[in-house]
């Protein structure tokens, strides 16, 4: 049994899409692999046969090692709220909220429970692909630290730091981590990659050796640049920045970006159709000309609907509307739909309500207990596969007309008298073909992209594959133990 931890100089130099190539590659090798992630932030949840929530990256990741996912795979989840609070997550289930300026006495204790987290599934397999956060770089965070140098020491897992060149100063990132790492830290690392490489390797050659002589760290590998990765579900909401090209004579889907958007890898099915072009709308610009928008998920509904209308684009989706032209709701898109949203108990922010957009004639009250559980089913007469993460009940006189219903016969969702609105609390309605060729057919559009869990598996097999060729995969199960 054996253990790696991949760390990073920054956020988004691809840890995640790394791990999971990794993940595949050994597993294709014949090898029982474990990924893992100590602690994670991201409103992008996946849910596990039990009813915990992980971060997506780690459930793809048991995707690629082709495993269940499990709630040990990321003991600590952290899903913000609020510019300065996040929802506690630990093994799964809600602990509690924690505010940014006590979090590091928040943590006291989580350690040794991201210790048997990582224990239990290191007597489970051949190796753990353990996931830092961020980078280890950031010292003003070390003190108290689970999520990387301060699990890889305590769990005495060796780590291998992976730089990105793309976004430039690869040189200074790996070099500067050293210096300013305690040299105990410093002494985890084994080695180091280079991420995100276009052009020849031969031309970087200098560089990996001037790396390798100022650190003492094993070169491992130049990454090219994986374009099989926007193929698998994102996770870190730094995505969502980036312009989208433009894709002329398409049909387009239009979905706000709102500053608390959670689960936005919903849409991702919808970038696998060739006749579709998916918009996401930033804050500043208005929603344009659209066949369908889509409103997502939300952690904090009520904040959302008030930015949602700061922005102006609740004129803009009621206009859509009365030109005849369709909206889907998705969890917290549904529930700004309706006519209200009351979160009497101040569970997602401050006390209180907020008129919703009036499109649906339900209301809902977030209480109670956290709704977290996988779920298979019907709607517009065609099968669906998900999981629904969400809190509170939904009631009204639309859910008279369910979208659709669950394996056992549950009602699921509502609709609008005229057909055009509609909502729903699953995540992942739009994954398999068949229902997003019925509601692409509702626009007009003929689907012809695959289911999405099928097109993840092959990018999957893709970036193994490169990762096999570029990477010296011996000398990583050396450092492992394996």
């Amino acid at each position: 049994m054996g253990a790696l931890m991949l760390q990073g100089t920054g956020s988004d130099v691809g840890k995640s899409v790394l791990v999971a190539g990794l993940c595949r590659a050994l597993s294709n090798r014949g090898l029982t692999v474990r990924p893992f992630k100590p602690q994670n932030m991201s409103n992008n949840a996946a849910v596990t046969a039990d009813g915990g929530e992980i971060g997506r990256a780690q459930a793809t990741q048991a995707l690629a090692a082709r495993v269940a996912p499990s709630v040990d795979m990321n003991p600590v989840l952290l899903k913000p709220q609020g510019d300065r609070t996040s929802q506690l997550i630990v093994r799964g289930q809600v602990r509690g909220t924690l505010a940014a300026a006590n979090w590091r006495e928040g943590r006291i204790g989580l350690l040794a429970e991201v210790l048997e987290s990582f224990g239990r599934l290191e007597a489970q397999a051949d190796i753990v692909l353990v996931e830092g956060a961020g980078s280890p770089a950031e010292i003003n965070l070390r003190a108290g630290d689970i999520a990387n140098m301060g699990f890889a020491r305590a769990a005495g897992v060796p780590v291998v730091l992976a730089g990105d060149i793309d976004r430039g100063g690869v040189i200074a990132s790996l070099v500067g981590t050293h210096a300013v790492i305690d040299p105990a830290d410093a002494a985890m690392i084994r080695g180091f990659l280079i991420n995100k490489f276009r052009g020849d390797p031969a031309l970087f050659a200098d560089g990996m050796a001037a790396v390798a002589e100022r650190t003492g760290w094993a070169p491992l590998g130049l990454v090219p640049w994986l374009g099989a990765a926007r193929r698998l579900p994102s996770e870190d909401a730094v995505v969502l920045e980036r312009p989208a090209a433009a894709a002329h004579g398409k049909v387009v889907i239009a979905c706000p970006i709102t500053p608390r958007i959670a689960n936005f890898d919903d849409l991702d099915p919808l970038r696998l159709e060739p006749g579709v072009e998916l918009v996401m709308v930033p804050p500043g610009q208005p929603i344009p000309e659209a066949a369908l928008i889509l409103l997502a998920g939300s952690k904090a509904t009520c904040a959302d609907l008030r930015f949602l209308r700061a922005q102006g684009w609740d004129i803009d989706i009621l206009a859509h509307h009365r030109r005849g032209r369709p909206v889907l709701g998705l969890c917290g898109g549904y529930q700004m739909l309706g006519r209200s949203v009351a979160d009497p108990h101040g569970i997602e922010g401050p006390a209180g309500s907020e008129a919703g957009l009036g499109l649906l004639d339900v209301e809902t009250v977030l209480s109670g207990d956290k709704t977290v559980r996988e779920v298979r089913g019907t709607a517009l007469g065609v099968p669906f596969a998900g999981y629904e993460i969400h809190l509170g009940e939904t009631r009204g006189a639309d859910r008279a007309r369910p979208l659709g219903h669950l394996g056992d016969g549950t009602p699921e969702g509502a609709m609008s008298a005229d057909g055009l609105v509609a909502g729903s609390y699953v995540h992942g309605l739009l994954g398999l073909a068949a229902q997003r060729r019925a509601w692409l057919a509702r626009i007009g559009v003929a689907a012809a992209g695959p289911d999405h869990a099928a097109d993840v598996d092959a990018a999957l097999d893709e970036i193994a594959d490169v990762l096999e060729r570029h990477l010296d995969v011996d000398a990583l199960l050396a450092i492992a133990g394996v």
